[in-house]
């Protein structure tokens, strides 16, 4: 039987369970250590222990077999440390005597071509060099181990053996390290799995620099369960990853599509300014700046512009960014947006919704006809179909119909009547119900723009439209703009906007006027539906929203 030794020959070491503190405690009654095993540790063995389990009951002799309990895991932890020891100094042997290990490439083998990963297939049994980040990583027994490099074009699984596995630098080597690898690619055997179904065998390599490890390590900057928050923060090592790193290449790939589709139409890209003088969505989310004194702002809208280029260049589109102070946290909002824009003249609202519909399945095409995008794409969407023409075409008074026989309801329990907007939540319930791509068209002029043109068998109503997709919601707005001086100065007016500063958008109504129409459609907002992103903010490199400007 295991006993404390008598309080003459010992030191007493007080404990208080609830409010004692191990790190900062010293034993004594006004600063008790919280558990037995601590004061074991600490004091040793040769120590009389009184332990306070609630102030009610007072310090009290530490029962027989509590003692023995902390005295065995107190031996236990010594032991444990013991094992721990021996383990680091025969790893710190074995890294000592890596170092002596220097390799060489072997004269006798044919010269390397660099090559990107993306050539990999049309390089196989080949030698080459590949350089690029270490993506992956995994040790198969002493002799063999696994990388997956990653060079941006594409992964390839790499393999060392024998001595190269047995080097300081292998031994060492850590996530997002940039290395270079020599050797030959091979197509893999049935039931063997790789990316692109082959892998280097490597005869030399070496690093070019290696990332940190311990508490410093990629993998403790980032994990699955990390707080969105920290993911922003850290969003230049996120966009690293398999995930990010797709949607940033589809990206890539849809404004070429967008060009493309642009270009084959006999469209000329302009690029606009983004610091302006004028409005063009309403005051309220306009980004405010002294700019030499004068009052500017940063652009909502390149759309204005682009009107004026018309009689210049005929029909003309832009890719530019655009700014909304938007002070909500929402999935489809961004304080700074990618924003592809075009404007056309001599056309009529239908011909407005038509090349709104064929800009959207060709560019739809165009991607999809990409195969290393389209693998991404459905990589990301396993479930994306493309859109079947004609889309659907529901006026706004149909839409708060429809509002109301499917009991779909403002936030006060009313239903929407006519006149009134219709927010994010009620209109994506009603696309996603629908489940196809929606022109919602002829809103109430009250409710839009002071440059829409209203209908002339409607006057209430401009001839607007907005791309509803499953999913998203919105993804374009546009419409026929007023092309008459008298309702454009009627609209300034309406809105409360003082027409002078926006003396040479009038002067397009007075010099050569004609019926003419365009939209807007947001990058982000059109890839969260290619790809089925959760929000906007995975879909741009850096998201900008409130309280986030960094990196």
């Amino acid at each position: 039987m295991t006993e404390q030794i008598s309080s003459q020959d010992t030191d007493i070491v007080y404990i208080d369970e609830n409010n004692g503190i191990d790190d900062s405690g010293n034993g004594t009654r006004d600063n008790p250590y919280k558990t037995a095993v601590y004061a074991l540790q600490v004091k040793g063995g040769n120590i009389k222990l009184l332990v306070q389990k609630s102030p009610e009951e007072g310090y009290k002799d530490i029962s027989g077999a509590a003692f023995k309990k902390a005295k065995k895991r107190v031996e236990d932890l010594a032991n444990k440390a013991k094992k721990e020891k021996l383990i680091y100094e025969k790893e710190q042997k074995k890294l000592e005597e890596a170092k002596s290990i220097i390799l060489t490439q072997d004269p006798t083998l044919s010269p390397a071509s660099k090559i990107k990963i993306h050539d990999a297939i049309t390089n196989r049994e080949k030698r080459v060099k590949v350089s690029g980040w270490v993506h992956r990583l995994r040790t198969q027994g002493k002799d063999m181990k696994f990388i997956i490099l990653r060079d941006g074009s594409g992964y390839l699984q790499c393999i060392l053996t024998g001595r190269l596995c047995h080097t300081y630098d292998a031994l060492t080597l850590s996530l997002e390290s940039t290395i270079t690898v020599y050797g030959v690619i091979t197509e893999l055997p049935p039931g063997k799995m790789a990316p692109d179904n082959h892998e280097l065998l490597a005869d030399y390599w070496e690093v070019n620099h290696k990332a940190p490890g311990a508490d410093d390590a990629f993998t403790n900057k980032l994990n699955a369960e990390a707080d969105p928050s920290v993911l922003y923060e850290q969003r230049h090592l996120v966009i690293r990853g398999e995930t990010a790193s797709a949607v940033l290449k589809v990206r890539s790939r849809v404004l070429k599509a967008f060009r493309d589709h642009f270009d084959s139409k006999g469209f000329t890209e302009i690029t606009p300014p983004c610091l302006v003088q004028t409005q063009v969505e309403g005051g309220s989310t306009l980004f405010e700046l002294n700019y030499y004194g004068e009052k500017a702002y940063l652009t909502q809208s390149s759309q204005l512009y682009l009107e004026t280029c018309l009689p210049s260049v005929g029909d003309v589109y832009c890719v530019s960014e655009s700014y909304r102070a938007e002070k909500s946290h929402t999935r489809r909002h961004l304080s700074e947006y990618s924003h592809l824009e075009a404007e056309m003249a001599f056309i009529s609202f239908e011909d407005l919704l038509d090349e709104l519909e064929d800009l959207i399945c060709d560019t739809i095409d165009r991607v999809l006809s990409h195969k290393p995008t389209r693998d991404l794409i459905y990589q990301l969407h396993p479930d994306f179909k493309p859109p079947e023409r004609p889309f659907m075409r529901l006026d706004y008074k149909d839409a708060i119909q429809y509002l109301k026989d499917h009991d779909i309801k403002k936030e006060d329990g009313g239903f929407f009547e006519f006149g009134e907007d219709i927010p994010e939540a009620p209109e994506r319930a009603m696309t996603d119900q629908i489940n196809r791509p929606i022109f919602l068209c002829r809103f109430p002029a009250e409710i839009k723009s002071f440059y829409m043109s209203r209908c002339k068998d409607d006057r209430r109503v401009t001839e607007s439209v907005d791309v509803l997709v499953p999913g998203v919601g919105e993804i374009v707005g546009g419409s026929m703009r007023i092309s008459d001086m008298q309702e454009l100065l009627e609209g300034y007016k309406r809105e409360g906007i003082d027409p002078a500063p926006y003396y040479w958008y009038t002067d397009q109504r007075k010099y050569g006027t004609t019926e003419h129409g365009g939209f807007g459609l947001g990058i982000e907002r059109f890839l969260a539906w290619l790809l089925h992103r959760d929000t906007v903010k995975e879909c741009c490199l850096y998201p900008r929203f409130m309280g986030r400007c960094l990196p």
